[in-house]
């Protein structure tokens, strides 16, 4: 079987610490966890950071940049604009929703400098606010990325960014760190089936139900001390 090395270097480069859309300042609640006392070392690092991302993102975020990449390829910008309206009016606090408007934004710097697409770069930079999940299934299309490699891309990259959150909140040791990261992404192929089976329903499947991380963001907005901004 032949690899598309071309591919696997596009995926890198969107996956990287180093691309410059400012994840490294978010910590999606963890932070408000860590303040609360939910999560205080490595093993409720680890048991948070897996019950988010199998219980909101595998339900809720992932399906819908499958059905945003979807609508890219069909080249439905109007499915494309209801998709990006929809997550953002589900982001469930005013931290949540900033941080995927920012990070979006900032996709869409590098996909104009970079030239990731003509005319529907243009559509994309009409979309306002425009979230990260629809830059990000922007970027995959326009790559020749496939949807399921893309999609592990933006799933590692939130991984490796609330792993990163811990070791400088909680703080964690570099090795613990990189535990948690092994034990999370091998869960990354289960996550993605249940975004697929969840996309083939389109938006009736859509499921984010979280109370304890809503509740947990709205008081990181007044927390006193913080290192993140979420």
């Amino acid at each position: 079987m032949s690899i598309d090395l071309n591919e696997i270097t596009a995926l890198m480069q969107l996956a990287s610490p180093a691309l410059p859309i400012g994840g490294y300042s978010y910590s999606q609640g963890l932070e408000a966890a860590i303040d609360s006392g939910l999560v205080k070392d490595a093993p409720t690092a680890e048991a948070w950071i897996k019950d988010v991302f199998l219980g909101v993102l595998a339900r809720s975020e992932a399906p819908l940049w499958l059905l945003s990449y979807e609508a890219w390829i069909k080249e439905d910008i109007d499915s494309v604009q209801s998709l990006n309206d929809y997550f953002l009016a589900s982001r469930e606090t005013s931290e949540l929703r900033s941080e995927a408007e920012q990070m979006g934004w900032s996709l869409l710097q590098i996909a104009q400098s970079l030239g990731w697409g003509s005319e529907s770069l243009t559509q994309l930079s009409e979309i306002k606010p425009l979230s990260l999940l629809t830059a990000h299934s922007y970027a995959c299309f326009h790559l020749k990325i496939q949807s399921k490699n893309g999609l592990a891309a933006y799933a590692f990259s939130w991984i490796e960014n609330q792993v990163a959150a811990s070791l400088k909140a909680i703080p964690l040791g570099q090795v613990a760190g990189q535990q948690a990261l092994t034990k999370i992404r091998l869960l990354v192929p289960e996550m993605i089936k249940e975004a697929q089976d969840r996309a083939k329903s389109g938006l009736l499947m859509i499921d984010n139900f979280s109370p304890m991380l809503a509740i947990l963001s709205s008081r990181h907005e007044t927390q006193y001390s913080r290192l993140f901004r979420s």
